[in-house]
């Protein structure tokens, strides 16, 4: 493949164990257009951030290939990685030469029907094994009061992976009194349901630990009061998404 594009990284992460199966080497990848309330990596959404080739970064992460085994392998997370999708499509296909399995982080604002952007799009999902889609909210005008987008093409993102038959895993952040109505959960798992290739449901339980960033950009944080959610709210939230039929 001809080397073309060019990646804005924000940081690398050489041993993640919760961005995918087995251990993963994790790129943060700049630049996202939503603007989540309870947003942990604001300091990602814009700026240029380290500009390198697909071939460097390649070079750089495969030295790690021992600490992956037969089970793990590369994540690029964000930030939004989509919106650098042929930069992440040469860097996954020199992946895919030397057999890494290779996954996506995403919450999928970029997605259209578009029939040049489904071109590259499919061309990014042909090198990439798993897709990990962060599911907001359904109702749609709450969805863009918490994101600042809507949420009509995130989901039809996720009924085109599963029409074509991607692997994917669904997460959903818990936030209380944002995220976590018994109705929204509800909807969230009807909709999960008539998907035919999720392997896995993950509740995240919303942290603060991104609030230093928020004023190191000084940027007022909208969630200051509300708190992390218990562990029993955590597991009712389980519950509604049915999360165990996907272990």
């Amino acid at each position: 493949m001809e080397e073309t594009a060019k990646g804005y990284i924000h940081t690398l992460e050489s041993f993640g164990l919760v961005d995918g199966p087995g251990v993963r080497f994790v790129v943060f990848l700049k630049g996202c257009r939503m603007r989540c309330q309870y947003c942990h990596n604001p300091d990602t959404w814009t700026g240029e951030g380290t500009l390198r080739t697909a071939k460097e970064l390649y070079e750089h992460v495969r030295k790690y290939r021992p600490y992956w085994k037969n089970n793990g392998g590369i994540t690029v997370s964000g930030g939004e990685p989509l919106l650098q999708m042929d930069f992440v499509t040469e860097f996954f296909s020199l992946a895919k030469k030397e057999g890494v399995h290779t996954a996506i982080d995403t919450a999928g604002e970029p997605f259209c029907t578009d029939p040049d952007y489904l071109h590259r799009f499919d061309k990014l999902m042909f090198v990439t094994d798993l897709v990990i889609l962060d599911l907001k909210m359904m109702d749609e005008e709450a969805h863009r009061k918490l994101t600042g987008v809507g949420n009509q093409n995130i989901l039809e993102m996720a009924r085109y992976l599963s029409a074509n038959g991607k692997d994917l895993w669904i997460r959903h952040v818990l936030v209380p009194g944002l995220t976590d109505s018994k109705e929204d959960l509800t909807q969230m798992h009807q909709f999960i349901s008539e998907l035919k290739t999720v392997r896995k449901v993950e509740v995240l339980p919303y942290h603060t630990l991104g609030t230093i960033k928020w004023k190191e950009l000084h940027l007022e944080y909208p969630l200051k009061d509300v708190p992390v959610p218990s562990d029993e709210e955590v597991r009712q939230a389980e519950e509604l998404l049915h999360t165990k039929e996907f272990a």
